[in-house]
């Protein structure tokens, strides 16, 4: 039996819900990565591209990570990829919560407040992941790089990703980015934890109100016809 999708009222009424998730997820996963920064043992292998070309251009890193995001949304186009608010949202809103949240978070010295910083950091970006996939409201412009290039070449996820992390990440080492014990940390902590948040905040299920009599009719009809009209129109 196919499973009937949530009327519009039913989805309406998630939408808040949603819209919470994704921001305050994007709003976290630009505080995780300042953490990451001020932690120096390491970065995510897209943020020490980041962190090279800010070393490089003199901006912030912030506003690189905005700029790279609309340049990699640019190659969706030849991978025919279409973005949704969340995809736009990510843009701009994880650079810009990246940036704020440097500007008032000092320096760290010493390798216990360091890697309790680190590890602040990588479980905040779990946290966020989880909130903002969770939303559904699409993918970040890299994400959907990886996901446009898997379908495109036939490669599977894991092989794309890997070579797409592994060019930025060496991009950036050669641009002056910091790689370090936390990039690797990062790598084997990341997958685990998003899956965990993943499922901590999946959207319930919307209880549908009950039908009205003119609803099930329609939907009785509807199921009465379905599969006869496919094979009228191929006689």
């Amino acid at each position: 039996m196919s499973s009937t999708p949530p009327r519009p009222a039913a989805r309406a009424r998630r939408l808040p819900r949603r819209l919470s998730q994704l921001y305050v997820g994007l709003a976290l996963y630009g505080a995780s990565s300042a953490f990451l920064v001020r932690a120096g043992l390491g970065l995510d292998p897209w943020d020490v591209f980041h962190q090279g070309l800010a070393e490089r251009l003199g901006w912030s890193i912030g506003t690189v990570s905005v700029a790279v995001g609309a340049l990699v949304l640019l190659l969706w186009v030849p991978l025919r990829q279409r973005p949704g608010l969340g995809t736009v949202s990510n843009v701009f809103a994880v650079g810009l919560s990246m940036d704020a949240t440097l500007a008032v978070l000092p320096d760290v010295h010493g390798l216990v407040p360091q890697a309790a910083l680190l590890t602040a950091g990588i479980v905040l970006n779990g946290v966020a992941t989880g909130l903002y996939i969770s939303a559904a409201f699409g993918p970040g412009p890299r994400d959907g790089l990886m996901t446009g290039l898997h379908r495109r070449t036939g490669r599977s996820v894991r092989l794309v990703r890997t070579g797409i992390e592994l060019t930025v990440l060496a991009a950036g080492f050669l641009l002056g980015g910091t790689a370090g014990v936390g990039t690797i940390a990062y790598a084997l902590a990341i997958g685990p934890l998003s899956q965990l948040f993943l499922k901590v905040f999946a959207l319930p299920e919307p209880v549908e109100p009950p039908k009205t009599e003119a609803e099930g009719e329609a939907e009785a009809e509807a199921a009465s016809t379905e599969g006869v009209l496919p094979r009228v129109a191929a006689s």
